[in-house]
């Protein structure tokens, strides 16, 4: 076995044995990765706070032949307000499920790692709910799919355009809507998103768009997966609670 380091985000954790857990990470360097870290669940354990979800840590692990084995974990950044809020937590379970969903093991890709850990600083700092459709915006783009949002994805016209389909490519006028409605003001914010102008949005953008925005980025991405979001259905729950 070879030994590595890495910066990683912990997607998601679950029980193994009596004591140890296998944490699911989106690393800078290799993609997905699945390890075992052992004895994690015991109340000594050196570093089982430090693997918990949401987490940004330095890690060293041994390459194993299924799993890997993590013998060091370092907190990188530390998201105080994730922990303590529960609309931010509930939007970042968001974020760590489309990366779990589209990330392939063993592929590196360091643009979408450097998107993820933007996007929980973001929200870890400010909270704002755009964070999720930026980032929904920004995943598609690396996807290589990127809505057409300026004319009816099928007739072409530019007027009274209605609805967003991203199965269609795009938005839809009257004539021809199918999919999910949307307003021109949200229209016109995910088109300065998809044109790289996140931090306009961020800044100007009214609480009712916002609310629009983070349910149709919702829809966009579960179009995109083929599947529903879990976590994006809990806390769609917890806020109507």
């Amino acid at each position: 076995m070879s030994l590595y380091r890495d910066d990683a985000v912990v997607l998601r954790t679950y029980k193994l044995g009596e004591a140890d857990r296998i944490v699911v990470l989106y690393t800078r360097n290799r993609g997905k990765v699945r390890a075992v870290a052992k004895g994690v669940r015991r109340t000594k354990s050196k570093f089982g706070a430090r693997l918990e979800p949401a987490s940004t840590v330095h890690l060293q692990l041994y390459e194993g032949r299924n799993l890997d084995i993590v013998t060091q974990a370092e907190t990188a950044t530390v998201y105080s307000n994730l922990r303590s809020d529960l609309d931010r937590f509930g939007r970042a379970s968001v974020l760590l499920e489309i990366i779990d969903q589209v990330a392939i093991e063993g592929e590196a890709n360091p643009a979408l790692f450097n998107v993820l850990t933007g996007a929980l600083s973001e929200l870890d700092r400010e909270g704002n709910p755009l964070v999720v459709p930026a980032f929904v915006a920004k995943v598609l783009v690396l996807e290589g799919v990127q809505p057409l949002l300026d004319a009816c994805v099928r007739c072409g016209t530019e007027d009274d355009l209605v609805s967003i389909d991203l199965s269609e490519g795009g938005v839809l006028c009257r004539a021809d809507r199918r999919g999910e409605p949307i307003s021109e003001a949200t229209r016109e914010a995910f088109r300065l998103v998809f044109g790289n102008q996140v931090r306009r949005v961020l800044d100007t953008t009214p609480d009712a768009i916002a609310v629009e925005m983070e349910r149709l980025a919702s829809r966009m991405i579960e179009q995109h997966l083929e599947r529903r979001l879990k976590s994006s259905t809990v806390f769609a729950e917890h806020l109507q609670s």
